[in-house]
C-alpha cells in the first residue's frame, strides 16, 4: 500500500532503558488520555484518581461514513486504517492517497484511489463481545477460508520474557485501569504497545501501524490483556499473525477457529504458567518452568475481561 506514515503528535518514542525494546510505548502521562476525578474512598476521605477518557471517533472511507468508535483518542489514523483493513474494506492492492484527522470534528477520513461503496456490507452487522461494543460488518468469517498462516515456532523462553517485560511496562492500565492493551512482538522483543477502552480498538491500532509501515506479520506474536474470543482470533489470523497470547482465558469458538486456521493460541499466561489450546506442536520448550519466578501479586495486572 502506498502510504507514508508520520508518528502521531504526542506519541511516546521508547527511549528509556526499561522501554528500549519498544518502537511505540504507552504514555501514561499524556494529556487528554486521562482525567483527575475527585471522590470519596471507603473511609469517607477525599481522594483524587486518574480515570481514562473516552471519546467518539467517526471513521470515513472516502465520502462514506463507516462507523463511530468510542476510543481514548490517541493514534486516530492507525485506528481508522486498522479498522478498515480488518473489516476487509481496504484491500492489499489499494493505494491510500490520504488520511485526514480533524480533532475538532472528531473524524478521520481515509482516502483511496479506488472508488469504494460498502452500503450492502454495512447492512449486515454483528455486535461482538468486545468492550465498547465491537461491530463487525458482513460475515465475521468472510475471507478466513483463504488464510494460510506460517507455522512459526514459538520458544517458551520468549513467551516468559515477553510476559515479564510487558507486565512491567508503564501503561495507562497501571495508571488508571479500565483499559485493554495489545502488544505486537517479535521473538522476545515487544515492539508496539497500544491501549484502548476496547480490545478490538487496540488490535486495530496495531493493524493500522503495520499497514502504514509495511511491516510483515509472519514472524510476529500478538499479546493481549483481554479474552481470547472468536473476534480476537479472527482479527489476528486476518492480519497474518501466527501466534496469539494472553493473560486471560479463552472462548470455545475462539479455540475452534484457532485450531482450524493453524493459529497458535496461548492463554492464562501468569508467571511460569500458561496453557496452549492450539498449535502445541509449534512450541519449543527451551525454558524450565521451575526456573521461572512466580508472578508477585503486587506486580500482577488483573486479566482484563
Amino acid at each position: 500500500m502506498a502510504l507514508r506514515s508520520v508518528l502521531p503528535q504526542g506519541a511516546q518514542l521508547a527511549e528509556l532503558d526499561d522501554l528500549s525494546d519498544y518502537l511505540i510505548a504507552p504514555d501514561p502521562q499524556a494529556v487528554r488520555l486521562t482525567r483527575l476525578v475527585t471522590g470519596h474512598n471507603h473511609e469517607g476521605l477525599v481522594e483524587k484518581i486518574s480515570v481514562v477518557e473516552e471519546r467518539p471517533l467517526t471513521i470515513y472511507l472516502n465520502s462514506q461514513e463507516i462507523v463511530t468508535a468510542m476510543t481514548i483518542g490517541d493514534y486516530p489514523d492507525y485506528l481508522a486504517l486498522g479498522f478498515l483493513r480488518n473489516q476487509g474494506m481496504l484491500r492489499e492492492s489499494d493505494e491510500i492517497t490520504g488520511v485526514d484527522y480533524d480533532e475538532e470534528l472528531e473524524t478521520v477520513v481515509v482516502r483511496t484511489a479506488r472508488k469504494t461503496d460498502y452500503e450492502d456490507k454495512m447492512r449486515r452487522k454483528t455486535r461482538t463481545s468486545g468492550c465498547a461494543v465491537g461491530t463487525v460488518f458482513g460475515d465475521m468469517m468472510e475471507g478466513l477460508e483463504v488464510v494460510v498462516l506460517p507455522q512459526t515456532p514459538v520458544r517458551t523462553s520468549a513467551l516468559y520474557a515477553l510476559s515479564h517485560k510487558i507486565n512491567r511496562t508503564p501503561s495507562l492500565y497501571l495508571e488508571a485501569g479500565a483499559i485493554h492493551g495489545t502488544v505486537l512482538c517479535q521473538g522476545d522483543r515487544p515492539l508496539v504497545y497500544m491501549e484502548d477502552v476496547g480490545r478490538h480498538n487496540a488490535v486495530d491500532k496495531i493493524a493500522g501501524w503495520m499497514l502504514s509501515e509495511g511491516v510483515s506479520a509472519g514472524d510476529k506474536i500478538l499479546y493481549t490483556t483481554g479474552r481470547l474470543t472468536s473476534e480476537m482470533v479472527i482479527k489476528t489470523a486476518m492480519m497474518g499473525i501466527p501466534v496469539l497470547a494472553s493473560r486471560s482465558g479463552f472462548t470455545a469458538w475462539g479455540v475452534e477457529i484457532a485450531q482450524a486456521v493453524g493459529l497458535t493460541l496461548i492463554g492464562r499466561m501468569k508467571g511460569r504458567r500458561f496453557i496452549c489450546l492450539a498449535g502445541e506442536d509449534r512450541l519449543i520448550r527451551d525454558a524450565d518452568p521451575a526456573a521461572i519466578a512466580e508472578e508477585p501479586r503486587r506486580m500482577g495486572r488483573k486479566s482484563a475481561p
